[in-house]
């Protein structure tokens, strides 16, 4: 018995079709295109519920180029918002580091807390509304006490000020809070602007708000856990943070600037496996070359080779999801031709009826691309799957022609992209810098 598939909405089936035919992600509707990998993302949401009781966790998501790593990740976010966490994300990038001293860090801190997330509201910008949900939360607090709300604000943050920077931070929560109840526009923008990272000297900050220290390179990972007790307090499930791109780590050409990043990451890494720190889920998207690489990669770092090291018990098709790199791996064939099954559904806006190509074209298309650019086609399928929208997009305008005639057309590219020798990130100019419910 065949099952119908979901009827997709106008909006989900625009903005899936647009990003695949671009090479890149849809944000919406990623559970229409999502197929198999069941495993890893059960053990996603086995981490994702130990964040939401108190824990923490980190896993490094490991994928060739155009082996669906992001995919996974914004399918991970997708659950961890359903599942009543705030989520950041941001790719790293030149500009943008875990460790700095020229404000690369700040900015990829400054980057995710733009980037702040809940469910009701999913495309970023939600610290002004987890804000007013702590300032609703403490005002109902007040009135069942007797107590003022000023009061109510400050005994709520009392966990805040223990913290390393969390007596600053502290301040300038009960900043906005009053700024929101006085209609003080100013204030509470200069206290977004504070907690997002913004304000690059000390001086404007004491100015602003009264508060002797900022969110800089140096704090980059102390703000992020201010910010995760933080929205515990304000009543979410606590904070997942994702990390793309972390293979332009691996491209820094300074040993020491690489180093530096490693050393962050193991602090964190160290954090999370001693249950140091609570209510914050890291996931960081890499390369094989990134994590091993005994160079230049993770591996090339000796603490973090050691505890990121594969279960020695775990070979011959055994695998191990508990431990902290989680090894995406390639689709299978059949797979694919499930994945191809999808996107045929979101062209027909899953009716059935409206199907451009028949199951016979299915199979044609993957033996196209078979004899083009061999395994590749399923291993890291992107650009497979960008040809096939393509062709779709083209039936969909030319009614009249038959698939057929445009297969041998199709064009599909193996996937080459990779750390280059031109794409190494240079440090010459600063060598001191070295740098609705979701169902599965």
């Amino acid at each position: 018995m065949t099952t119908k598939p979901p009827v997709i909405r106008p909006r989900d089936r625009d903005t899936i079709i647009s990003a695949l035919r671009a090479g890149v992600v849809p944000r919406l509707g990623l559970q229409h295109i999502q197929v198999g990998r069941q495993r890893e993302i059960e053990a996603m949401i086995s981490d994702i519920r130990r964040v939401g009781d108190g824990g923490a966790s980190i896993r490094f998501v490991i994928g060739a180029y155009g082996a669906g790593k992001t995919f996974f990740l914004f399918l991970v976010r997708q659950i961890a918002l359903q599942s009543k966490l705030a989520v950041c994300q941001a790719d790293l990038s030149p500009d943008r580091r875990i460790h700095a001293s020229n404000g690369q860090a700040r900015t990829l801190y400054a980057e995710l807390v733009r980037s702040l997330s809940t469910r009701t509201a999913p495309d970023g910008g939600a610290l002004r509304n987890i804000l007013e949900s702590y300032i609703q939360k403490a005002t109902e607090r007040a009135a069942a006490r007797g107590v003022s709300v000023e009061n109510a604000i400050r005994d709520g943050l009392g966990d805040i000020r223990e913290m390393v920077g969390g007596y600053d931070f502290a301040t300038v929560i009960a900043a906005y809070a009053r700024g929101y109840e006085e209609g003080n526009g100013t204030l509470q923008d200069a206290a977004l602007r504070w907690l997002r990272g913004e304000y690059t000297t000390k001086t404007e900050a004491r100015q602003d708000l009264g508060v002797r220290t900022i969110i800089d390179d140096t704090s980059f990972y102390d703000g992020l856990r201010l910010l995760a007790r933080f929205v515990r307090i304000a009543g979410f499930g606590g904070l997942l943070v994702c990390l793309d791109e972390l293979v332009n780590l691996y491209k820094l050409q300074s040993s020491q600037a690489r180093n530096q990043n490693y050393e962050q990451i193991l602090r964190i890494l160290n954090d999370v496996l001693q249950g140091t720190t609570e209510g914050i889920g890291f996931i960081m998207g890499g390369t094989p070359e990134f994590l091993l690489d005994t160079r230049r990669g993770l591996y090339s770092y000796q603490a973090l080779q050691s505890r990121l090291a594969e279960n020695t018990f775990a070979v011959n098709g055994i695998a191990d999801y508990s431990g902290p790199v989680l090894n995406l791996p390639s689709l299978t064939p059949e797979e694919l031709y499930h994945l191809l099954e999808r996107l045929r559904d979101v062209f027909a806006a899953g009716e059935a009826e409206r199907h451009l190509v028949p199951d016979e074209a299915l199979v044609a298309f993957m033996d196209h691309c078979s004899n083009t650019i061999g395994d590749s086609y399923f291993r890291t399928p992107r650009n497979t799957v960008k040809a096939f929208v393509d062709l779709l997009a083209v039936l969909e305008q030319n009614p009249g022609v038959g698939w057929q005639d445009f297969l041998k057309q199709v064009n599909v590219a193996e996937d080459q992209q990779g750390p280059q020798d031109h794409d190494v990130i240079s440090e010459a100019d600063n060598p001191d810098d070295e740098l609705a419910t979701f169902r599965i």
